[in-house]
C-alpha cells in the first residue's frame, strides 16, 4: 500500500524536530511542531508551518502523553507522525496508537519496537539468528568482574553503572534500577561482563540494507560524544563480518526503515558481540549521510509512503566527524549547566553541518537532555575532518554557559585520536578541567579590563573628557580582579590609564574599539612583539573573550561583597536547578569526606551532593521532592576540629 504524507508532526524537541523539518521542507511537506511551555521560544517552534502547546514542562506531562501528541495531530490536521529519536521513539504502544488513528508512523513496525525494546529479549532473538552476544552470569563471582549493570529500556547511558567489586554490586543495581525507572518508567536492569578498553561499533540498517557502520566509542557516563564514518582502524574481514551480522539481526525481525544494530568490539582480537538496536534514528546519522550521500530522514519517510521500500546501499565516501556540543562542565564530572546562551555562533563553513536546536538568546532548561548542537565535519580523510572540526569548534562563539567544546577540541587535536586509537575508556586518560594555558588566560583578562574600562567611560554621564583610569597623583595602579570559570582560579590586573593611553607590564594596548555596543569590543594587544585581537562580550560581572587562542570566560569579583549574600561555611549549594530525590543524612549525623549527603535530579540524570570535609551536618534544609534552585542552601557541614 502506497500513502501520501502532506503534513508531517515531529513528537520531539529542538536539535531533531528541526532536522526533520529541513527534509521536509525540501519534499514539500508542511510541518507541525509540538512544544512544551519551557520550549516556547526555542528556534523549531518558529520553523514549523504550524504549533501546538503541550501544557507544562516535565516529559511526563508534555512529550510521553500519547493522547496529547494524537490530539495535536488532529486538530493540526497532520496525517503522519515521526518520533525523532528518544521520548516515545521506541514506543511500540505509540507507534500502534498512530497507526490505529489512521495516521502514519514514520518508522518501524510495532512489532519490531517490541522485539528490540528489552534488551533482554533482544539478545535471545540475536542469539538465535546466528549474531554474538555476551553471556550474563547467572550468579557473578569475582572472576567475572568487571560487570556492567545496564537497564533493559531505553538508552543514552542512563541507568548504566560498572561494578568492579561484588559488595558493590546490589547497591549499584539499585541506583540502575531508579535512574531506569525515572528516565524510561520501567526500571528493569540486568548484568553482563564489562569489557574494558572496548570500541562501540555500529551499523546503519535501512530494512535490510546496510549503509556502513559509525565509531562512538568516545563516551564520558555512557553517553557518545564524538562519533564518526567509517570506523577507523577496522580490518576489512571484521567490517565485513560487521555489516553482515547487522543484517542478519534486521532479516531476524523483518525490520522496515531506518535502525542502527549496535556492537561492543574488542580491539585487541576484533571480536564483537551485538548490544542492543536501535529501532529509530540516531543522534549521529549525520555522519552516515555524508559519506553514504544519502539522506536517512527521507529514506525513513519514503519507507512509511510505500511498505515494500527497503533501501539501497553505497559504498561509503571520505570520512565524517560530529562532536555533540554539550551544555557541561567536564570539570566537574560533567555537571549539566542551565541558563541562556547569551551568544551561540558557529561558522558555517564548506565542509561543515550545524544541526542546533539552540540559538543565541535561548534558553537552556534543567527539564530535558543538555546536548546544544551536533557539529560535523565532512572532508577527503579522517585527519583532515578532524582537523577541520577541531578548528570551527575553536573559533565558535558560546557565551553564557560552560560547554564540553574545550574538551571536544583537545579530543580532535589528540594524537592518539588522530592514530584512530579509540575505546570506550579515551575519555578517562583526557585532562578534562586544564582550561586555557595561563600565559593566553591572563591576555584574556588584560582584554576583558580594558574592555571594561572603555565600557565605564562609554556610560559617563559627567566629565566625559578625562582619560579613563587617570589620576591627579599617580599612586598606585588600577586593579581589575576576575575569577577563571576554569577552575574557578582568580586572574587580577595592574593597569595604568591616562592622556598617554593604556599600560599594562608585559603587554602593549594597541587599541579599543567598539562594535556598536558597548558590551562588545575589539581589544588588540601586542605581546613579545606579536599582536593579537581579542572580541570582548560583557554581560553583568561575565566576560566572555575569544581570540585564535580560544574562550576564556571570566567574571569580575566586585570591590565590595554584599554581607547578606554571605553562606556559612561548608554550606552545601545546589549545583544546579533540580529536584531532590533522596536524602541520606539527618541533622546531627557525623560524615565523612565524600559521603552522599542528598541527591539532586536535573536534566534526566541522578547528581549526587557529596559532603565536601568530614563533620557534623548541622541543618538539612530540603526534603525529597523539593525543588531547588541553583546556589540554593541545600544543608550545613560543620567540619570537624
Amino acid at each position: 500500500m502506497t500513502r501520501t504524507i502532506t503534513r508531517l508532526l515531529v513528537a520531539n524537541r529542538a536539535e531533531i524536530a528541526s532536522r526533520v523539518f529541513r527534509t521536509c521542507r525540501t519534499l514539500g511537506i508542511e510541518t507541525v511542531a509540538v512544544h512544551s511551555d519551557a520550549d516556547a521560544a526555542l528556534p523549531y517552534v518558529h520553523e514549523a508551518d504550524h504549533a501546538v502547546r503541550l501544557p507544562g514542562t516535565a516529559p511526563a506531562d508534555t512529550y510521553l502523553r500519547i493522547d496529547l501528541v494524537l490530539d495535536a495531530a488532529r486538530r493540526s490536521g497532520a496525517d503522519a507522525i515521526h518520533p525523532g529519536y528518544g521520548f516515545l521513539s521506541e514506543n511500540a504502544e505509540f507507534a500502534r496508537a498512530v497507526i490505529d488513528a489512521g495516521l502514519t508512523w514514520v518508522g518501524p513496525d510495532p512489532e519490531s519496537i517490541d522485539a528490540m525494546g528489552s534488551k533482554i529479549r533482544a539478545k535471545e532473538i540475536m542469539k538465535g539468528a546466528g549474531v554474538p552476544v555476551l553471556e550474563a552470569p547467572d550468579e557473578p563471582t569475582e572472576a567475572d568482574l568487571p560487570l556492567l549493570v545496564k537497564a533493559s529500556a531505553g538508552g543514552g547511558g542512563r541507568g548504566m553503572r560498572v561494578v568492579r567489586t561484588l559488595a558493590d554490586l546490589p547497591g549499584e543495581i539499585e541506583k540502575a534500577r531508579a535512574e531506569a525507572a525515572s528516565a524510561f518508567g520501567d526500571g528493569t536492569v540486568f548484568v553482563e561482563p564489562y569489557v574494558e578498553q572496548g570500541r562501540h561499533v555500529e551499523v546503519q540498517v535501512v530494512g535490510t540494507s546496510v549503509y556502513g557502520e559509525r565509531d562512538c566509542s568516545l563516551q564520558r557516563r555512557h553517553q557518545k560524544v564524538v562519533e564518526e564514518s567509517p570506523a577507523p582502524n577496522l580490518s576489512e574481514e571484521t567490517r565485513t563480518a560487521l555489516h553482515e551480522a547487522a543484517r542478519k539481526a534486521a532479516e531476524a525481525i523483518d525490520y522496515r526503515g531506518a535502525g542502527t544494530v549496535e556492537f561492543l568490539l574488542d580491539p585487541a582480537t576484533e571480536r564483537f558481540w551485538f548490544l542492543e538496536m536501535n529501532t529509530r534514528l540516531q543522534v549521529e546519522h549525520p555522519v552516515t549521510e555524508l559519506v553514504h550521500d544519502v539522506d536517512l530522514v527521507q529514506l525513513q519517510i519514503t519507507s512509511a509512503e510505500a511498505s515494500w521500500f527497503m533501501g539501497w546501499s553505497d559504498p561509503p565516501r571520505s570520512h565524517a566527524i560530529e562532536a555533540r556540543l554539550y551544555a557541561e562542565d567536564p570539570a566537574a564530572d560533567y555537571q549539566p549547566q542551565s541558563g541562556r546562551l547569551t551568544t551561540f555562533e558557529i561558522p558555517l563553513e564548506e565542509g561543515i553541518r550545524v544541526d542546533a536546536g539552540f540559538e543565541s538568546g535561548s534558553e537552556v532548561s534543567t527539564h530535558y537532555d543538555a546536548m546544544l548542537a551536533k557539529v560535523i565535519a565532512h572532508a577527503p580523510t579522517r585527519q583532515a575532518a578532524a582537523r577541520k572540526l577541531a578548528s570551527v569548534l575553536s573559533r565558535a562563539k558560546i557565551h553564557g554557559l560552560v560547554t564540553n567544546r574545550d574538551l571536544l577540541v583537545s579530543i580532535l587535536r589528540d594524537p592518539k585520536f588522530l592514530r584512530g586509537e579509540v575505546s570506550t575508556d579515551f575519555l578517562g586518560g583526557v585532562e578534562t578541567g586544564a582550561g586555557a594555558p595561563s600565559s593566553t588566560t591572563e591576555s584574556a583578562a588584560v582584554a576583558a579590563a580594558i574592555a571594561l574600562a572603555e565600557q565605564a567611560a562609554a556610560r559617563r554621564t559627567v566629565q566625559r573628557g578625562i582619560p579613563v583610569g587617570w589620576r591627579n597623583v599617580v599612586s598606585q595602579p588600577q586593579r581589575t580582579e576576575f575569577v577563571v570559570s576554569t577552575g574557578s582560579t582568580t586572574q587580577t590586573v595592574e593597569w595604568w590609564g591616562g592622556c598617554g593611553g593604556y599600560r599594562v607590564e608585559g603587554h602593549e594596548v594597541i587599541a579599543a574599539v567598539s562594535t556598536g555596543s558597548t558590551n562588545e569590543w575589539q581589544v588588540t594587544l601586542e605581546t613579545d612583539g606579536v599582536r593579537t585581537r581579542y572580541a570582548v562580550a560583557v554581560s553583568g560581572h561575565d566576560v566572555d573573550v575569544d581570540s585564535p587562542r580560544g574562550h576564556v570566560r571570566l567574571t569580575r569579583v566586585p570591590r565590595f561583597v554584599d554581607p547578606a549574600e554571605a553562606v556559612a561555611s561548608g554550606s552545601l549549594l545546589a549545583p544546579m536547578p533540580g529536584t531532590v530525590v533522596a536524602v541520606h543524612v539527618e541533622a546531627g549525623q557525623l560524615v565523612e569526606a565524600g559521603q552522599p549527603v542528598l541527591v539532586l535530579e536535573a536534566m534526566k540524570m541522578q547528581h549526587p551532593v557529596l559532603a565536601p570535609h568530614a563533620g557534623t551536618v548541622t541543618e538539612i534544609d530540603v526534603k525529597p521532592g523539593a525543588q531547588v534552585a541553583a546556589g540554593e542552601v541545600l544543608a550545613v557541614v560543620e567540619e570537624q576540629e
